[in-house]
């Protein structure tokens, strides 16, 4: 499915979302604390997301909201998704500027992005914050993410409900520079919230 660029922001041509709404409470971001993330864009092998998608489907309405520059925006596209693209840092793919972490409105559809690994805590609370119950927050991070006090005490009353680990490494590269053949040291997995569950997560392999 081909996509199109509609003031500044990747969706698919279909898009039936209300962008313009979105980013008037959205606005433009300052890059706060001295551009949190230029120096934390790791970008995400779209393997990653391919796989994923082979064996989950989400809402027909994505958020990317660290889309970088693109690159798994664009396998949602092509597989079918409207997607809403937006990073903090203009980095010449759907709309630069935009500070997710200070966005209030609310979100109808699910949220997936590799997010800066740092704030990624911070990621998944802000998303679960703006989803409705059964919608969907869905993170691509390192397996260490499970271990930690702090995370271990969110993880009590906000447990994802799957979590896909990778069987073999896929790659994150700092500023999109893919290198044919190198491998990664880094062990990831998609980690899938769904708000309102309170089970047990399921733990699964792909790749």
């Amino acid at each position: 499915m081909s996509g199109e660029r509609r003031e500044g922001v990747q969706v698919s041509k279909d898009w039936t979302g209300n962008s313009k709404a979105t980013f008037t409470t959205l606005g433009a971001s300052n890059h706060v604390e001295h551009d949190r993330e230029t120096h934390d864009y790791y970008a995400t092998e779209p393997k990653a997301l391919e796989l994923l998608l082979d064996v989950e489907t989400f809402n027909h309405d994505v958020w990317e909201c660290a889309c970088g520059e693109g690159h798994l925006s664009e396998v949602l596209i092509k597989r079918g998704y409207n997607v809403l693209s937006t990073d903090l840092i203009e980095r010449g793919y759907g709309r630069g500027g935009v500070d997710f972490l200070a966005v209030n409105e609310r979100w109808n559809g699910d949220i997936l992005t590799n997010p800066p690994y740092r704030y990624a805590l911070d990621f998944v609370k802000k998303r679960l914050s703006i989803v409705p119950e059964g919608n969907r927050v869905i993170m691509f991070l390192k397996i260490l993410f499970l271990e930690g006090k702090e995370r271990g005490e969110f993880f009590k009353s906000n447990p994802p409900k799957v979590v896909y680990v990778s069987r073999s490494r896929l790659r994150c590269r700092i500023n999109g520079r893919f290198t044919p053949g190198m491998s990664s040291a880094t062990a990831y997995a998609w980690f899938i919230w769904e708000k309102g569950f309170k089970g047990e997560p399921v733990i699964r392999w792909f790749n």
